[in-house]
């Protein structure tokens, strides 16, 4: 069989919420082939489909959705991250 994930994780390097990295990782038989980085603002591909992949999610309302997660996943969340 074929093994497909999504990683979704958010990096807190301080307690200041402007550090917060939220990241979105697509994963295809261990190989992580896109990924959407909060820093970065956009999709990039690791291979050749993620290459596609990314391009067209980029101009697509994917990114759109991407953006709002950190406000809407890692932000909210992190008070709860902070007091553990």
């Amino acid at each position: 069989g074929y093994f497909y994930q999504v990683v979704r994780q958010c990096r807190y390097s301080s307690k200041d919420l402007q550090g917060i990295e939220f990241i979105d990782s697509y994963v295809f038989n261990k190989a992580e082939y896109v990924r959407f980085n909060s820093t970065v603002g956009k999709y990039v591909g690791y291979t050749e489909y993620g290459v596609k992949n990314a391009e067209a999610w980029n101009k697509g309302p994917e990114l759109a959705g991407e953006l709002g997660e950190l406000e809407r996943y890692c932000k909210h969340n992190a008070p709860i991250y902070y007091s553990a």
